[in-house]
């Protein structure tokens, strides 16, 4: 297997508590961030999935904490998507400090919903698949 898709992350200061820690809302930003960015990487904007009628939703999301970040700690967020059979897929990322330093772990359930009629779709890695320039990216 391939490593997974990751981006490169700056800690801001602005994104600090009064500890001077990351806030923990950021983290979900971050991974968000991963998450648009391999869609991108992958050529999918999203003006074609509205186009198509189809937008990612999140229905879970878990972060496990494990090491603080603080204003200027360089990092890489990664972004692994795992498929099963059904209407929804994981997502599976590690936000990590250059040094190696596993910082969070993130783990979401999403899937694809139909943007008229407001459900999931019953098989969202074929859309990723059809959209996707590079479907490799997702594991496709």
């Amino acid at each position: 297997m391939t490593e997974p898709f990751s981006v490169p992350v700056t800690v801001r200061g602005y994104e600090t508590d009064v500890q001077g820690h990351l806030n923990q809302a950021v983290y979900l930003q971050y991974a968000e961030h991963a998450r648009w960015s391999l869609l991108h990487a992958a050529g999918i904007t999203q003006s074609a999935l509205q186009a198509k009628g189809v937008g990612p939703v999140a229905l879970e999301t878990t972060v496990r904490y494990r090491r603080e970040l603080l204003a200027g700690d360089e990092t890489e967020v990664t972004c692994a998507f795992l498929w099963g059979e059904g209407k929804t897929f994981r997502i599976e990322q590690t936000i990590r400090k250059t040094d190696g330093t596993v910082a969070a772990e993130i783990t979401a359930v999403g899937g694809l919903m139909d943007l008229t009629a407001r459900k999931l779709l019953a098989d969202p890695r074929a859309y990723f698949k059809e959209l996707a320039a590079e479907p490799a990216l997702f594991g496709l």
